[in-house]
C-alpha cells in the first residue's frame, strides 16, 4: 500500500532524485545563514541577549535555512509511511513547492501531502 505522499510524487511526476537536489541547494548554508549564527551564539556567550533582539524588531530576519536537506533515506521512509518528524515533512514539503513552482504548478500544504 503506497501512502499519500507517494501517490502526489507518481501523480505529479516528481522523481525523487530531483526532489533531494532541490532540496539540497534550497537548505544549504549561506555566508549571512552562518553570520546569524555567530552572531547569536556570540551574543549568548557575552549575555547581552536584549541587544540583538532589539536589532531584529527593526529588520523582519528572512527565514533561517537548516543546512539539513532531504535525503533519499527520508523520502523513502515517507514514501513507505512510516514516521517522519515534522522538521522533516516542512523540508520535503518545501522542497516540493519549489518543483511545481518551476512547472507551474500550484503549491502544496503539508495536510495535503501527509
Amino acid at each position: 500500500m503506497s501512502s499519500k505522499f507517494s501517490e502526489f510524487l507518481d501523480k505529479n511526476k516528481i522523481d525523487s532524485r530531483r526532489l533531494v537536489a532541490v532540496s539540497r541547494g534550497l537548505e544549504r548554508l549561506r555566508p549571512e545563514d552562518r553570520a546569524q549564527r555567530l552572531a547569536k551564539r556570540q551574543a549568548k556567550a557575552s549575555g547581552a541577549a536584549a541587544a540583538p533582539a532589539a536589532e531584529g524588531e527593526a529588520k523582519k530576519p528572512e527565514k533561517r535555512r537548516s543546512g539539513r536537506p532531504v535525503t533519499t533515506r527520508l523520502l523513502n521512509d515517507a514514501k513507505a509511511g512510516k514516521a517522519v518528524s515534522g522538521p522533516a515533512k516542512t523540508r520535503i514539503v518545501r522542497a516540493v513547492n519549489k518543483i511545481l513552482e518551476q512547472k507551474k504548478a500550484k503549491s502544496v500544504e503539508l495536510k495535503s501531502l501527509f
